[in-house]
């Protein structure tokens, strides 16, 4: 039986990261057992911003779902060799992809992956061979960071926000003991900080009443997506850490340091047809029988057990997160 032909694409870096105005240079991988035949190699990149708006999703109608079309970032085609053989073994075809052309201006957004929004960007290499034989591709995504025009210099200081929940500033209702017996809690929390920093602060319980079972932070995106007349507003959870378990002692100030995952989150974006910012919620669960028998969904929901305080999240990227990596 006859070893298959395959084809991969390497990268210079290993993390994948480039900036828009460096090119993208790595190497063409075709391993063979046999010499092959080949018309051309193609090398592609394509980025683009993909929105979706699912059928239902904040009251949108069924006829909006699938008709939003791709917003395109860059799409350019080089030719990395002429037709000819490629001779059995390895064979490895260097090569460089500037993605910015001279003189043209293009708006390169971060790589962002969401529910609603995706900013990707791929490579793929194309190898037809004629109508007789099947063609080659191989496709890899690389990440994009910010340029360094326009980023702020050195890092910036964080924005600390001072940040206070009782039981008078929650808008949903609680269970009696908790809303009677009463509860403090204050701190301070970071919310404009860099891509490359841990979200930072510090919390303390002065007072409560009834227990308290679990103090938890979660980072939210919001994503919005114009359709239409109709701006659609979509929030959902990127991750979740617990910054204290169990009833913990009051007037203790406790740190907050939560490491923001590199895909999931980009700096705060505000473009035409869509944003992409970003929250923090911050979560107080009490001690309750109710808490055991209710099933866990949406740890972000407002319960009768649970206290929340949301606050808004500024991402953005400076000179020194350019060499992070």
């Amino acid at each position: 039986m006859a070893t298959a032909t395959t084809v991969n694409i390497k990268l210079s870096r290993s993390s994948r990261i480039y900036r828009s105005y460096e090119p993208v240079e790595g190497r063409i991988v075709i391993k063979s057992a046999n010499s092959i035949s080949h018309q051309t190699i193609r090398l592609s990149v394509n980025g683009s911003v993909n929105l979706q708006v699912r059928g239902g999703s904040a009251g949108v109608i069924e006829s909006f779902y699938g008709v939003i079309k791709p917003i395109q970032i860059v799409k350019k085609t080089i030719e990395v060799g002429s037709s000819g053989k490629i001779a059995a073994g390895t064979t490895e075809i260097p090569f460089s992809l500037n993605l910015r052309e001279p003189g043209i201006v293009e708006k390169f957004y971060e790589t962002f992956h969401g529910t609603n929004i995706n900013i990707q960007y791929l490579l793929t290499v194309d190898i037809p061979r004629g109508y007789l034989h099947k063609p080659l591709s191989a496709t890899v995504e690389f990440i994009i960071e910010g340029s360094r025009v326009d980023l702020p210099e050195r890092p910036i200081p964080p924005e600390m926000v001072i940040f206070y929940i009782t039981q008078d500033t929650q808008r949903h209702p609680l269970l009696p003991e908790i809303k009677t017996g009463g509860f403090r809690v204050t701190g301070k929390l970071a919310t404009q900080c860099s891509l490359q920093d841990p979200l930072s602060g510090e919390l303390t319980v002065e007072a409560s009443s009834v227990p308290i079972t679990s103090i938890d932070i979660h980072l939210l995106r919001v994503e919005s997506i114009i359709v239409g007349e109709r701006i659609v507003t979509e929030t959902s959870l990127i991750q979740s850490t617990q910054i204290a378990d169990g009833d913990v002692c009051r007037n203790m100030t406790l740190p907050i340091y939560v490491v923001l995952p590199r895909l999931l989150m980009c700096p705060s974006v505000f473009a035409g047809p869509f944003s992409v910012e970003f929250k923090v919620c911050l979560t107080i669960s009490f001690k309750s029988k109710l808490a055991k028998a209710q099933p866990k969904s949406d740890p972000t929901a407002p319960r009768l057990w649970m206290a929340l305080e949301r606050l808004p999240l500024e991402l953005v990227r400076t000179k020194r997160d350019q060499f992070s990596c």
